[in-house]
């Protein structure tokens, strides 16, 4: 029997499909759906190497992140024009509108472009214009965060920022991503210092597969304002209590851990325990193409495998704004919205 909430005929599934939602751990280049890069592949004359969009979504069986990410490369090679990455972020904006949402603090990893000759204009204008025009006509606000591919130097993460700050005005923060282990965030401190000199907010992926030192490394060496993934938080006790002393959030994403291998199933997450040690959790779908799930199936996913109550899927939302870059008054807003929903 579906959950139904005091003095309302919705569903809690209905609650979580209508409520405004905000999306903070989103890799536009993992949202590029097997139909979409078809079509590219075949308006740049590109050939893959799967033979049809079922071959490739048969190749979607991850045993780990860096399984997962040399499919993710080559998936990208087929993003060469301003035109493709607008066409990318446009199709995932239509998909953020059906789900109502609000409000999305996108990354994009222009490292994966620029090594292959695409220009760093390519890539921020179509990008921006995408999200631009998806502000205008569907009400729908951003933010863009520059990644810098952990995998890579150090030295390549400076280039690539130098070569960011003609369009500075467009992105918000840069953040760190792509293959965790034996990467620590410490390998970065030089760019995060001058990225936050150049006014720009940091976040990182952090305690994902690394371990809860990589988080800590984010918080004193990269001063990051959230840790991106860090479900390993709870090995350690002291850092557990940082956290929620702090208010940190934690941009969690429930059906890519399970895909990657980070938990055996959707069952043992430890989502919930974050959220009854007090931390500011939210749910996020991460590279929803290659995952098998936006941000509201990760909602639906968890809620039902983790017995979640209608008032944890309401903290859960209330904190996808609390833990974003929004103004206090866009969140307030947000907030009532949402309260409107379970009401």
């Amino acid at each position: 029997m579906p959950v139904v909430l005091p003095e309302t005929t919705l569903s809690l599934t209905d609650c979580i499909q209508k409520m405004p939602k905000a999306e903070l751990h989103l890799h536009i280049e993992g949202t590029l759906e097997p139909e979409l890069m078809f079509k590219l592949a075949q308006r740049n004359q590109i050939s893959l190497r799967f033979k049809s969009v079922e071959a490739l979504k048969a190749a979607y069986n991850f045993g780990n992140l860096q399984e997962f990410l040399n499919l993710y490369y080559e998936g990208a090679k087929v993003l060469l024009h301003e035109q493709d990455f607008y066409d990318l972020a446009h199709a995932y904006l239509e998909h953020a509108r059906q789900e109502h949402i609000a409000h999305v603090e996108a990354f994009f990893d222009p490292q994966t472009h620029t090594q292959r000759g695409v220009s760093m204009e390519a890539v921020i204008k179509g990008l921006h214009r995408a999200f631009e025009d998806a502000e205008q006509y569907n009400g729908i606000s951003y933010r863009l965060i520059l990644c810098f591919l952990r995998d890579m130097s150090a030295d390549d993460a400076m280039k690539t920022l130098e070569e960011a700050l003609p369009y500075k005005q467009w992105i918000s923060a840069v953040g760190l991503d792509s293959a965790e282990v034996g990467h620590p965030p410490s390998k970065f401190r030089d760019v995060f210092d001058r990225a936050r000199q150049e006014g720009l907010l940091t976040v990182a992926h952090a305690g994902e597969e690394g371990p809860p030192s990589y988080i800590w490394e984010a918080l004193d060496i990269l001063k990051v304002r959230r840790i991106d993934h860090g479900v390993r938080a709870l090995e350690d006790a002291e850092l557990v209590e940082r956290l929620k002393k702090e208010k940190m959030p934690l941009t969690v994403c429930p059906l890519s851990n399970i895909k990657l291998c980070v938990f055996p199933e959707i069952e043992a997450h430890n989502l919930k325990r974050l959220l009854d040690a007090g931390l500011c959790v939210t749910v996020n779908s991460d590279d929803p193409a290659y995952f098998g799930g936006y941000v509201t199936e990760n909602y639906l996913a968890v809620q039902k495998a983790l017995n979640l109550s209608a008032e944890q899927i309401k903290q859960l939302a209330h904190n996808s704004f609390e833990a974003s870059f929004l103004s206090d008054t866009d969140k307030k807003a947000a907030f009532k919205k949402i309260d409107e929903c379970f009401q």
